[in-house]
């Protein structure tokens, strides 16, 4: 049901739980996303997972799941689609124009020597192709050659040779800035055409990404950053514990059939449950009934030709888990406390003002909710009896409690390092000022949107209509505006830190590239997975320039925590 709330787990105590996710065929397919940054800047898709147990390696908030890329500048001849600079009859002229976007214009003007030595290159090549009877081939008159070929081709192949000869030069100006992929040529070639033919001199401008250059708004002002952490209260090492025995104990039980009564609700509003039970030193709380429902609401208005049905919020065989009010509707279950099996319940519904799908906020609406089926839970005695099924190896409760609250220290520390790490990011966006080229945010929005596929993929069977639809242009290009400001800053903070990493001389040793290097790469092997040693290389690179960056950072910052 989509009205539902997502909620997220902080904590995964699920010690068989991998965070490498297998690259998958579909289009833009990455790595299980995690931050990485790098001084550098280039352009590349990635597709290689790493290994994660670097203290930077860890899952960010912020979209959820961004992605960097290792951005670097290309050479002029990367950058031109691989062509080779050729010696030219007579020099070009360029002329650099800075555009927004961190866009260069560079307007090419070829004299008519360098068309007229293309000129005499494609005919030659003709010649050598065209097979005219009666004449060798490399001997046929020019003439007879055009009125062959037409003068038009010879034309077509003149102009793009002009082309693909001079742009290399022309790329030259910008060596070591452009960014791969993002050279296009906006000079019509029609236009290109009739220049050519009337002056037999050309000229063309060309647009180019180029490296985007990170200002500081406080130049040393990363130096001394003064950060608050905000941590989740339900993150609490003793408070998870609990939850994870409630958790554990509850899935050993066995659902029911309730015949004698309606839906109860054993929460209340302080988050516990009525129905305390003790065992020894031991307090946990009953359990809430699990209702199996079909959903559905229309909108309320006086004119009943104006009734609309809310589709976010139909559902067939909805399974409701009274414990999980709080990721529903406010007041949902309310509504329907009493409710038995087989009966069908209808209330009228405000949508709150705050609610995540924006088109239903405010909006009132008629719910219908009939009851499918309703259990309840036949839990087995929480005693010592049962703690090697709480927790293998364990012999009492007491073991249970002492095993699973040092997992969860563990993980209480771990989402505290990474809340630190994201209030950090968050303020390392806001102290630069940075002119991010279109190409650079389509890149990183791209691969996020994959990522974000991938994760569609892995939680929902799709069809191939829905998969077409997802990964049509249009569902990308919502994706990208929708989310445009996370994608740029996500892009802003990646560079931030590549820029630390160069000035704060940061390094890391030899040994630990190597070892991290062999981990991914025995993570591929071990998943079948092909991979390029080269390109895991730099991204272990990215992996660990951004851990000395975080690290340095915490060392010299003023952090406070604070629980919310």
């Amino acid at each position: 049901m989509e009205v539902c709330v997502n909620s997220t787990k902080l904590l995964n105590l699920n010690e068989n739980t991998r965070l490498f996710v297998p690259r998958n065929s579909i289009s833009h397919s990455l790595k299980n996303p995690i931050l990485q940054f790098n001084s550098n800047v280039q352009k590349r898709p990635l597709n290689y997972p790493l290994n994660q147990r670097s203290c930077f390696s860890r899952q960010v908030r912020s979209l959820q799941r961004p992605i960097s890329s290792r951005i670097k500048a290309a050479p002029a001849s990367s950058a031109t689609s691989g062509s080779e600079t050729d010696k030219l009859p007579a020099d070009i002229m360029v002329t650099e124009t800075q555009e927004p976007n961190s866009r260069v214009r560079l307007s090419v003007e070829v004299p008519a020597a360098v068309g007229e030595d293309c000129y005499k290159r494609v005919l030659k090549e003709f010649m050598k192709q065209a097979k005219i009877p009666g004449f060798r081939p490399g001997k046929i008159p020019e003439s007879i050659l055009l009125n062959y070929v037409g003068e038009e081709s010879v034309q077509k192949a003149t102009v793009e040779s002009i082309l693909n000869r001079t742009l290399p030069h022309a790329m030259s100006t910008v060596t070591g800035r452009a960014l791969r992929d993002s050279v296009r040529i906006i000079t019509k070639f029609s236009d290109l055409e009739k220049s050519y033919s009337s002056l037999s001199s050309l000229s063309y401008d060309v647009i180019v990404d180029v490296a985007p250059e990170v200002k500081w708004i406080s130049e040393n002002g990363y130096k001394s950053m003064k950060i608050v952490v905000e941590i989740d209260h339900d993150i609490e090492a003793e408070k998870a514990c609990e939850q994870e025995i409630k958790r554990r104990h509850k899935s050993l039980g066995t659902l029911k059939i309730v015949t004698d009564r309606g839906l109860q609700n054993t929460s209340t509003k302080d988050g516990y449950h009525r129905g305390l039970i003790t065992y020894g030193r031991f307090k946990y709380f009953q359990v809430g009934d699990l209702a199996v429902l079909d959903i559905s609401a229309t909108t309320i208005d006086q004119d009943e030709s104006n009734v609309q049905k809310v589709p976010a919020a139909e559902s067939k065989g909805f399974q409701f888990d009274t414990e999980d009010d709080d990721k529903v509707l406010p007041g949902f279950l309310d509504s329907i406390i009493g409710i038995r099996q087989g009966e069908t319940k209808s209330f009228p519904y405000i949508f709150p003002e705050t609610w995540q799908q924006e088109n239903l906020r405010g909006v009132e609406a008629q719910f219908t909710v009939e009851c499918k089926e309703l259990f309840y839970r036949d839990l087995p005695e929480l005693n010592d009896s049962i703690a090697d099924k709480l927790f293998p190896g364990c012999t009492d409760l007491n073991q249970v409690k002492e095993s699973l609250l040092q997992k969860c220290q563990e993980m209480e520390q771990a989402a505290k390092d990474q809340a630190t790490d994201n209030a950090i990011l968050d303020q390392l966006c806001k102290m630069v000022e940075i002119d991010i080229p279109q190409s650079l945010f389509e890149e990183q929005g791209r691969q996020l949107y994959g990522a974000r596929l991938l994760e569609i993929q892995a939680n929902v069977k799709l069809n191939e209509q829905q998969l077409a639809t997802l990964s049509s242009p249009k569902a990308v290009n919502e994706f990208l505006e929708n989310q445009r400001e996370n994608i740029i800053n996500l892009i802003k903070q990646n560079l931030a830190v590549g820029d630390i990493f160069k000035r704060e001389n940061l390094q890391f040793s030899t040994e630990e590239l190597v070892k991290e290097v062999q981990n991914s790469v025995a993570e591929f092997k071990r998943h079948k997975q092909e991979y390029d040693e080269e390109r895991v290389g730099e991204q272990v690179q990215d992996v660990l320039e951004g851990a000395k960056v975080l690290e340095w950072l915490k060392e010299h910052a003023d952090i406070q925590y604070v629980t919310r």
